[in-house]
């Protein structure tokens, strides 16, 4: 599932794909918002009845526009008695390797992480692109392979203005690349395509109502609760909250919680935004004295206000 504005609901919701009709629908409505999609998957097939191996092979690959023919390959298949076809070719073929093979790799685990974080198909382009042009450079040779894909992941977001947290990304990362990996790779790739692409390499200031949607879907809240996380975020922009976004919005999604009947505990809050418990307790003393004026008076009443408590250090 990803998001995508749909006319009906006027707003961006969470679109569910039908592959087998080729309609993308939105989940809110059930209105189709584009038809006949084309899948540009691979297919599978099988040459290989007359050995009795039913295990299909990849005809082709996928549609990449940054790979011309690198991805395909011809592979050659045994024969009935067991051995090879041609042991000459098999020979060649085996003795030949393929020189875009770390982009082929590179580009397979972008789009598996992207799969992971449920990310649209435009970021993952995105961050492919990114890994090519570094590629053109020839400077990524000697460096982690899986922090520089999560680097062009962690940008492409930024970019298309769905920002993930460092620590989100680095959670998918299968090799173990850590936290300071991923943001030294980060300012590498900045560093090394900002001459070559300007302005486009910009990733854009982040607001707390970037993440607002994800961290309360992740906690189950109700319409009413978004509702009122995203009225009171976009009010405390008023102020002067020394305080990074993400702990910014951690920290109202724990207050208007803790407002409602279904309070959320401290540590789910933490575990669903990436942001540590001591981290919200510190932004919610900063927003504390301006609850009143920031809490939509439709969602709580100032004496209600007035009752919440400070968490304890």
């Amino acid at each position: 599932m990803s998001d995508t504005y749909c006319t009906d609901c006027k707003r961006n919701t969470e679109v569910v794909f039908d592959h087998a009709a080729g309609d993308t629908v939105c989940s809110e409505c059930g209105l189709v918002l584009e038809s006949r999609s084309i899948d540009e998957s691979s297919e599978w097939r099988t040459f290989a009845d007359e050995s009795g191996d039913h295990d299909p092979n990849r005809v082709g690959g996928p549609v990449n526009p940054f790979l011309a023919d690198a991805a395909l390959s011809t592979v050659i298949s045994r024969s009935a008695n067991g051995s090879n076809a041609d042991s000459s070719l098999a020979r060649l073929q085996n003795r030949g390797g393929d020189p875009d093979r770390a982009i082929v790799l590179a580009f397979k685990t972008i789009s598996s992480m992207a799969d992971r974080l449920s990310l649209v198909t435009t970021i993952k382009d995105r961050a492919s692109e990114l890994y090519k042009r570094l590629e053109d450079q020839k400077c990524t040779r000697g460096r982690n392979l899986e922090a520089l894909v999560a680097g062009c992941i962690y940008i492409a977001c930024r970019q298309e203005g769905k920002p993930r947290t460092v620590k989100e990304i680095c959670s998918m990362v299968a090799g173990g690349a850590t936290k300071k990996e991923i943001g030294r790779a980060k300012e590498f790739i900045v560093k090394q395509l900002k001459v070559e692409m300007g302005e486009s390499m910009e990733m854009g200031t982040i607001h707390a109502g970037d993440y607002l949607r994800r961290f309360c879907s992740n906690l189950g809240m109700s319409n009413e609760e978004v509702k009122a996380v995203q009225e009171t975020v976009q009010k405390s922009g008023d102020y002067d909250i020394r305080r990074s976004p993400i702990s910014i919005a951690a920290a109202i999604i724990f207050m208007i919680t803790q407002l409602s009947d279904s309070k959320k505990p401290l540590r789910d809050i933490s575990i669903a935004t990436t942001v540590a418990e001591g981290t919200i307790k510190n932004s919610y003393r900063d927003l504390y004295p301006h609850a009143a004026k920031i809490i939509p008076e439709w969602y709580a009443k100032e004496r209600d206000v007035k009752n919440l408590s400070i968490p304890k250090a």
